[in-house]
Formats: structure tokens, sequence, C-alpha cells
């Protein structure tokens, strides 16, 4: 395994941005349907291992099937567990310090953030314009948590 391997930004933005943007529309979704703390801290939690093991899964399984040795496969799927791990933990704590009426404006801006710095660390490697992918990432990430935020209040209205 080569030591290029470590700073490689694939490596860790693929899990951090799918993390982002789940554990984020996780709190505003389930507090929009009026969930304790309790449930959604089980939930983070929960996606923190399950999801984020067989994704790690998922990834190993591509790298083995693109022929990329043993070692790679192994090294990408743990590394990605672990960005993935690391920011879900980040939400979780969020949950923890605050009230979930307070938690679910901070998941929010603390989620956009990490999403704009990982588009901005992904723009300024490829050269690409940093506003406009800026702006994509961003927009993808608003339109799931505002349907997650829709999903919870008709969870709230209707049952």
């Amino acid at each position: 395994m080569k030591r290029s391997e470590f700073r490689k930004l694939a490596n860790y933005t693929f899990g951090s941005s799918a993390a982002v943007i789940t554990n984020a529309s996780l709190i505003v979704g389930l507090g929009s349907a009026g969930a304790t703390k309790a449930p959604i801290l089980g939930s983070l939690l929960t996606f923190a291992l399950a999801d984020n093991i067989s994704d790690s899964l998922a990834i190993h399984l591509y790298k083995e099937s693109d022929e990329a040795g043993r070692a790679l496969p192994f090294f990408t799927a743990v590394l990605n567990f672990f960005a993935r791990l690391l920011t879900s933990l980040s939400f979780v704590v969020i949950v923890l310090v605050f009230s979930v009426q307070d938690a679910v404006p901070v998941a929010i801006v603390w989620g956009l953030f990490l999403m704009i710095l990982v588009s901005y660390l992904i723009t300024k490697k490829r050269s690409q314009s940093t506003l406009v992918e800026i702006i994509k990432h961003v927009l993808v990430a608003v339109i799931v948590i505002a349907l997650s935020r829709l999903v919870g209040t008709l969870i709230s209205e209707h049952f």
C-alpha cells in the first residue's frame, strides 16, 4: 500500500458527503415528526454503524471487482468507514448537546458547512468552478433535507 493512498481525497469524501446528508436529514425528519432525543440518537447511531458498514463493504466489493489488488479495497473501505463514522458522530454530539428543537437548525448549518467544505476541496483538486459545484452539491443536500422535513411533518400530522 502506497502512502499516497492516505492523501487521496476520494477515500474520504464519498463516505463523508453521504453521512452529512443522511444525518442532517434524519435529525430534521425525526425532529419534524416530534421524536425525542432517544429515537433520534438511536437512528443516528444505527446509521453510523449499519449503513456505514454496508456502504464500506460495497466500496470494498467495488474495488475488488475493479481488480485493485488485496490491500487497496480493504484500505479504501476502512478510510470510508472512519470518515463516515466521524461525520456521523459529529451529528450525535449536536443532538446530545442541544435540545431537539435547537439541534435541527444546528444540524442543518453544520451539514451545509461540511458539504461546502467537501465541495471546495474537490473543486480545488480538480480545478473546477468552485461556486458552481458548491451550489450543485448544497442544492442536493437542501432538497433531501427539505423532503425529510416534509416526511416528518406528514408523519406527525397523520400518526
